[in-house]
C-alpha cells in the first residue's frame, strides 16, 4: 500500500464507515454500500485498502492469481453474483490473503470454515456462512481480475473499500481526500453535538428547531437538511 492509501488507512482508525457515507454525501457522491446483511465474521473487525478484485467462477485459481499482482494492504474484493447456496472463501484463501499481505476480504456471497477464519484473524466480510463449497464452474469472464460487482455497484481497483460493523462502503480513490475531510468534520461536529446533550442542551436546542418548525410553517418547501446547512448541524449529512 503506497504511503496515500496506508495515510487513509490509519485516518480511518478514527472514523466509522457511517461517517463516511455522509462524507460521500456531502462530497455529492453516490454512496456505495455493500448489500445489507454484509458483516464480519468476527464483529468489531474493521478493514480498508485499495479493491484488489476477482470474480469466482467455481475455481479458487482466481483468488490465487489475483494475489500475485496484490500490494500490501490491498482488501480483496470477491464477486459470486451474491450467491447464498455456496460458499467461495475457506481457510486456505484467508490463510492465503493474509500471508501475501492483505487487508481483508470482501465477499459477495457466503464462506465457510469459520472457527479457521477467526484463528486467521484477517478481517473477513461476508453475507453469511454455510458449510458447502463452489457447486458451479462457469467460463471465467474476461474481466475477472479487473472489476467486482458487490450489490449493484461494480468496483475496481480504482476504489478504496471500508469496513466495520455497520457494513462496508467503496469510495472512488480520487475522491477519497475529499471524502475523509468533510468525514472528519462531521465526526468532530456530531461528538461536539453529543457532548452538549449529555451535559444537558438537547439536540432540539442546538438544532434551533423551533425555528425551523416556523420557518416550515411558512415555507413548506423548506428543508430540515437545508436548515442544518444554515445552522451547521450534523445530523443528517
Amino acid at each position: 500500500m503506497d504511503g496515500e492509501y496506508l495515510n487513509l488507512t490509519e485516518r480511518f482508525a478514527a472514523l466509522t464507515t457511517a461517517h463516511l457515507a455522509d462524507g460521500c454525501l456531502r462530497a455529492r457522491l453516490t454512496v456505495r454500500c455493500a448489500p445489507a446483511g454484509t458483516r464480519a465474521v468476527v464483529p468489531g473487525q474493521r478493514l480498508s485498502g485499495r479493491v484488489l478484485p476477482a470474480r469466482h467462477a467455481g475455481s479458487v485459481d482466481v483468488f490465487l492469481e489475483a494475489l500475485g499482482d496484490a500490494q500490501p494492504g490491498d482488501v480483496l474484493v470477491v464477486d459470486n453474483f451474491g450467491r447464498l447456496d455456496e460458499s467461495c472463501v475457506g481457510d486456505l484463501v484467508t490463510a492465503e490473503a493474509a500471508a501475501a499481505g492483505l487487508g481483508g476480504i470482501v465477499i459477495w456471497g457466503l464462506h465457510r470454515d469459520t472457527s479457521e477464519l477467526r484463528e486467521i484473524g484477517l478481517p473477513v466480510f461476508s453475507l453469511g456462512s454455510l458449510s458447502t463449497g463452489p457447486l458451479h464452474h462457469a467460463n471465467r469472464a474476461s474481466d475477472a481480475l479487473l472489476a467486482a460487482t458487490v450489490g449493484e455497484w461494480t468496483v475496481t481497483t480504482d476504489d478504496l473499500v471500508f469496513g466495520d460493523d455497520d457494513g462496508v462502503l467503496f469510495v472512488p480513490a480520487a475522491n477519497a481526500e475529499d471524502v475523509f475531510r468533510l468525514a472528519e468534520g462531521i465526526r468532530d461536529t456530531e461528538r461536539r453535538q453529543a457532548e452538549l446533550i449529555r451535559t444537558g442542551t438537547t439536540l432540539r436546542d442546538q438544532v434551533r428547531f423551533d425555528a425551523f418548525l416556523s420557518r416550515r410553517a411558512e415555507d413548506s418547501s423548506y428543508t430540515f437538511r437545508q436548515h442544518l446547512r444554515a445552522e451547521g448541524g450534523a445530523v443528517e449529512e
